[in-house]
């Protein structure tokens, strides 16, 4: 069993913390705020452990976190980083309301505003929020799609190439062993990646 590590924090959310509350007027934001539950979370620490019941999608404020699944002989494999101003949970756990086959880490120390699958249905049928979440799916599916091609069709230095196109400001931000699990590679031929670049 995995412990998980947190420290909870009384800090009130804003109406520009999360895009959100952007189509929402004030009344309805003071109505929704505090529905979002703020925690922090240490490196290390386990958002989402193997087999949680999964009742909370995460909006990330401020850290960086890997959504990852392990085989049975313990190997992991990371489906996907998510960073500031990112939505992050076991999406299938979290909707069907089940244990969770993946886990949720943190890279860094990382905050979040949780929301409750029961908090989640009740704002998208009061405050026709349906389009936000159904468009931040879209962009979820079109980029786990993205990824799966460049897993099934590019060589390791097209996958690298990739990333850091996608997301350049991560690499400073994530352990070489950590990349390494993510691309499918090993250590020495990212260091070879390294150097060509």
């Amino acid at each position: 069993m995995i412990k998980k590590s947190m420290q909870d924090a009384d800090l009130s959310i804003k109406k520009d913390d999360i895009d959100l509350f952007a189509s929402l007027s004030d009344s309805e934001f003071l109505e929704v705020k505090d529905l979002f539950h703020y925690k922090k979370y240490k490196k290390g620490a386990f958002i989402i452990a193997e087999n949680d019941l999964v009742k909370h999608v995460y909006f990330i404020r401020s850290g960086l976190v890997k959504l990852s699944c392990f085989d049975d002989d313990h190997k992991e494999f990371i489906l996907s980083f998510a960073h500031e101003n990112w939505w992050e949970t076991d999406f299938p756990a979290f909707y069907n309301q089940t244990k969770s086959t993946l886990t949720l880490q943190c890279l860094e120390d990382t905050e979040t505003y949780g929301l409750s699958f029961d908090d989640y249905t009740a704002i998208l049928d009061k405050h026709s929020l349906s389009k936000y979440f159904l468009e931040k799916s879209i962009k979820g599916h079109i980029a786990n799609q993205n990824r799966i091609l460049s897993l099934l069709k590019h060589k390791p230095k097209e996958q690298y190439e990739q990333f850091l196109q996608l997301y350049p400001s991560l690499l400073q931000r994530i352990p070489k062993s950590v990349l390494c699990l993510y691309l499918g590679i090993s250590r020495e031929t990212l260091s070879r990646l390294y150097k060509t670049r």
